[in-house]
């Protein structure tokens, strides 16, 4: 076919991926990191550094990472198994399911009072969920904003914070939010992948991961891919660090032993909540890549791959994403701002670096970064333990992508 190639990567390529990953961690900045790139049939692994900053336990090709934000392209899944079953429709209302979402209040303006409201036009629909546009999340030009202080309040339980509550109970929390804007009007961060994962459970009637499991994970192979690790495999999890933003210095938001992902959690977070390594990731994107196929078997529906992976937003909804981004973007160091959104994960709309047109996948903010690409048949995993406090892992996350392509062989 014209314009795509299977041949893979130079030699040269690749030891210059290697000397670039491996810069960063001799930098002192990047303890560690696992890295996979694939392209036709070509595989290729590099292991580099160690799982503490202070040394000890070396990288390994099996290390288990959490995941963070990188778990929304492999949660969203279990609600496209669901489509494909017509136990969801796209554009059905939610409130059969959640309760909770029913009868919203819409604020009049986004940054204004929590009273100040009007009737929401129609009800949430899953189509809402599924692209992000249900009427909250994290909206980075409204950090300042009396819902975003509520939604944090409620429902938030990051590293920062503390455990989440039973899904129910954060249900109700949730319901008892207006909404920014009108279900359907503008893309917003997060907080729609969580609501899925109650989704998926509630029309499944199991736990989002028994379900995710059943149909996703185990038919890949996903072994190590979870909601949390079990004691048997506890010591290939490293500590995760959030370096101080002043000095550099390594804080450890989360350890291994006795962390947060060491026992089940009562919330299974679609949108953050999931551990795995490169090659289980490897599995899913290949997945992708192969409109839903593994091996002879088929996980999802051609048509349900196509959806997660090209733009579902409006002109109107892309530029308001592109604002939001653009404004941010020494946070992100561009995280997010290549354009669209597909379901659980960002589709490129135009080219603004090295990546080309169509390529889709997402960035965690625990140092987490996979993509794969239909022009080039290529799948990129890299991960850290390093979060996004500094620049350190979005760097080595951007270096790792430029030099990946540059590695291509045609």
């Amino acid at each position: 076919m014209m314009g795509t190639s299977n041949s893979g990567f130079s030699e040269a390529g690749l030891r210059r991926l290697r000397d670039v990953l491996a810069r960063h961690v001799e930098s002192k900045r990047i303890p560690g990191l696992v890295a996979l790139v694939s392209r036709g049939g070509q595989t290729h692994v590099e292991a580099i550094g160690t799982m503490r900053h202070d040394g000890g336990a070396p990288m390994r090709r099996d290390t288990i990472f959490r995941m963070a934000s990188t778990s929304k392209p492999v949660t969203m899944a279990a609600a496209m198994v669901l489509l494909d079953e017509c136990r969801l429709r796209l554009d059905d209302p939610v409130d059969p399911w959640l309760p909770e979402l029913a009868d919203r209040r819409v604020l009049k303006r986004p940054d204004g009072p929590l009273d100040d409201t009007v009737p929401a036009r129609r009800p949430i629909t899953v189509r809402d969920l599924l692209t992000s546009t249900f009427g909250l999340g994290v909206d980075f030009a409204l950090l300042d904003s009396p819902i975003r202080a509520a939604i944090f309040e409620r429902t938030d339980y990051s590293v920062a914070s503390g455990p989440a509550p039973e899904p129910d109970e954060w249900m109700r929390r949730l319901g008892e939010l207006p909404l920014s804007y009108q279900p359907g009007e503008r893309w917003q961060y997060d907080l729609s992948n969580e609501v899925v994962g109650v989704l998926v459970a509630r029309v499944t009637g199991r736990p989002l991961e028994t379900f995710l499991r059943e149909r996703v994970l185990d038919p890949l192979g996903m072994k190590d891919t979870g909601f949390h690790v079990p004691a048997g495999k506890i010591d290939r999890l490293p500590p995760l660090y959030g370096p101080d933003p002043q000095t550099g210095e390594f804080t450890v938001w989360d350890e291994a032993a006795g962390g947060r992902v060491s026992r089940p959690p009562a919330f299974q977070g679609g949108g953050g909540g999931l551990v795995s390594t490169a090659d289980d990731y490897h599995a899913y994107f290949r997945m992708l890549l192969n409109h839903g196929m593994h091996g002879s078997e088929r996980i999802l529906s051609r048509p349900a791959v196509e959806l997660m992976t090209t733009n579902r937003l409006t002109l109107e909804q892309q530029a308001a994403r592109d604002a939001m981004y653009r404004n941010i973007v020494h946070l992100s160091a561009g995280q997010g701002s290549q354009g669209g959104w597909g379901f659980g994960m960002a589709v490129r709309t135009y080219r603004r670096d090295y990546a080309p047109i169509g390529q889709f996948g997402w960035d965690g903010g625990t140092g987490t970064t996979v993509h794969a690409d239909r022009t080039n048949q290529l799948t990129g995993v890299l991960l850290t333990q390093v979060g996004m406090s500094t620049l350190d892992s979005p760097r080595a996350i951007h270096d790792f992508w430029a030099t990946l392509y540059q590695a291509i062989d045609d």
